[in-house]
């Protein structure tokens, strides 16, 4: 079999809301994520890992932020979207392994819901999804809560 490892990270500033997109479902949240697409830091971040294991650069080349037509888009239509690409370059997924960084809310009890969302999306089994968070200690500008990030490892494959 062919492996091909590829990294990713992702960035967005928090603002005042009622809810947190991460993993692909709606954690209730004083902050929310802020950009262009419904700004799932999670999910763009294994977008990025993705594309970039299979040598299609990253999730800006793919679905750029100056496209009208992808503003406010669910991130789950561009994970979809991204797995596509893969298929059409005949990769499968094996695994990821993702962190995400921030103060609050805390999404451990959230976890498992995200796993079985974009476990389903990757056509992966949801134990081959990984999600770990942690804090930043109060340093910089996650520890303030002015943004998020998240980083993603991704295994893909051609059988």
């Amino acid at each position: 079999m062919n492996f091909r490892i590829g990294f990713g990270f992702d960035v967005h500033q928090l603002e005042k809301a009622d809810t947190l997109i991460l993993g692909g479902i709606a954690i209730p949240s004083q902050k929310g994520a802020v950009g262009h697409s419904d700004a799932d830091v999670l999910i763009h971040a294994i977008c990025d890992a993705l594309l970039g294991a299979a040598g299609l650069r990253d999730i800006g080349n793919q679905f750029p932020n100056t496209d009208p037509t992808l503003k406010g888009i669910d991130s789950k239509i561009l994970l979809s979207k991204t797995i596509k690409l893969l298929e059409d370059h005949n990769y499968l997924v094996g695994n990821i392994d993702a962190t995400v960084c921030l103060e609050q809310p805390k999404i451990n009890p959230h976890i498992e819901n995200m796993r079985m969302v974009l476990s389903e999306i990757l056509k992966i089994e949801s134990s081959a999804v990984s999600i770990k968070a942690t804090t930043n200690e109060t340093l910089g500008y996650v520890g303030r809560e002015d943004g998020i990030n998240a980083y993603a490892v991704a295994l893909i494959y051609k059988p």
